[in-house]
């Protein structure tokens, strides 16, 4: 598959594509408004912010537990059926009837899961979009879940002005309602891709044999650490410019878009293995120049050219991808996304942390920095080439739709 409308003519990836676009909207409505019921509530800030980010961490738990049912599920009963859980969990908070304690305690328990279900999905691609599709795949749900976070946070914030958060959690707890039938009707009934019981043990065998290996462990390291470490410096946008914090995230936003759709449809996976190095450096360096603490217009040109970087993950799952074997594949790819989300919660909570010590444009090139670091130390895994499972790339550059 060499460009996005061959990808789009496999029916059951528009059935994933849907369901996806109508889940992150709906799960960033869901944020927003049970936050803002959470505030009206206690009038904590602590309390709020923990409705908002509060299934996140939880995901890690998933993780270290759960995984090993991404590939012993059968992947349409598993993501229907989980939009069902959902759903019901949301109509549940609508009715306003429980302690916050209560609240956040289902929040948390549902990021436990989310991991799976995450897993299970990005699995399930890679099943439908074989080779060089998963990457096109891969970047049209890129732009998909910054474009419907954005409708997310603009449709939720009307809801919650029209009908107050109890009434923006029912429309949530419809539209997982639709996505289950989405994928009920829409995804192929498949098998689970391993036999044998899931368990904590099986997950924590599966993440060992992962994190063992030379190649998947140093791959994962390449996911998580460079990329985490500038995430922290974009967490520091609203202390460093409080009036213009909105127009630095639409600038990472925007340089990350056109890095996914430039890099995913235009490139080759040899071109892509050869942009390596480059993509990860541009992710940080432009960071450095905060240490002249630059006008928000210079600021926000800095900002979108390093998010082009962000298409370094392209190329990094690609060969993660091709390093994992197909019968793991649902654990393997969750826990490269969990990671991910946990490393970059992590690194936004050092940033604050070093920003408490330092001035935040300083702060922010600090962590510029560690993510350079970073990249240098794993330039050996950047290169590594493995004769095994290699990825096919005698294709030429995708001409345009």
């Amino acid at each position: 598959m060499n460009t996005y409308r061959e990808v789009f003519a496999v029916g059951e990836f528009r059935t994933l594509f849907g369901a996806q676009t109508a889940s992150i909207a709906g799960k960033t409505t869901q944020m927003l408004a049970l936050s803002t019921l959470v505030y009206q509530q206690t009038a904590s800030p602590l309390l709020a912010a923990l409705a908002y980010f509060g299934n996140y961490l939880p995901q890690a738990i998933g993780a270290l537990t759960l995984l090993s049912l991404a590939d012993r599920l059968p992947p349409r009963r598993l993501l229907v059926t989980w939009d069902l859980v959902l759903a019901t969990v949301m109509g549940v908070l609508a009715l306003g009837v429980l302690p916050v304690w209560a609240m956040l305690a289902m929040v948390a328990a549902c990021g436990v899961f989310d991991a799976v279900s995450a897993a299970s999905r990005t699995a399930l691609l890679a099943d439908l979009l074989p080779g060089g599709g998963y990457v096109l795949g891969r970047s049209v749900f890129n732009i998909a879940v910054g474009g419907m976070q954005i409708a997310g946070f603009a449709g939720g914030g009307l809801l919650i002005g029209t009908a107050g958060p109890t009434g923006a959690l029912w429309v949530t707890s419809a539209m997982f309602a639709i996505t289950a039938t989405v994928n009920r009707l829409g995804l192929r009934a498949r098998p689970a891709r391993a036999t044998g019981r899931a368990s904590i043990g099986e997950t924590w065998r599966g993440n060992r044999a992962l994190l063992a290996d030379r190649r998947t462990r140093g791959l994962l390291l390449i996911q998580w650490v460079p990329n985490g470490l500038v995430v922290g410096a974009e967490a520091l946008f609203v202390p460093y410019s409080p009036a213009s914090a909105g127009g630095l995230f639409c600038a990472a936003a925007g340089g990350m878009l056109l890095g996914d759709v430039l890099v995913g449809r235009w490139t080759t996976a040899r071109v892509r293995r050869r942009l390596a190095v480059p993509l990860f450096v541009l992710l940080a360096l432009p960071y450095l120049a905060f240490l002249a603490r630059p006008p928000v217009v210079v600021a926000a040109v800095l900002v979108a050219v390093a998010s082009f970087g962000f298409a370094s993950h392209l190329g990094a799952q690609e060969r993660y991808l091709a390093a994992v074997p197909e019968q793991r594949r649902g654990q393997a790819l969750g826990l490269a996304g969990t990671g991910l989300v946990t490393g970059q919660a992590l690194a936004a909570s050092l940033s604050g942390s070093l920003a408490e010590l330092l001035p935040v444009h300083q702060a922010m090139a600090a962590m510029a920095g560690a993510s350079l670091l970073a990249t240098a130390c794993l330039l050996p895994h950047l290169r590594y080439r493995a004769a095994s499972r290699a990825v096919d790339d005698s294709g030429e550059a995708a001409r345009k739709v």
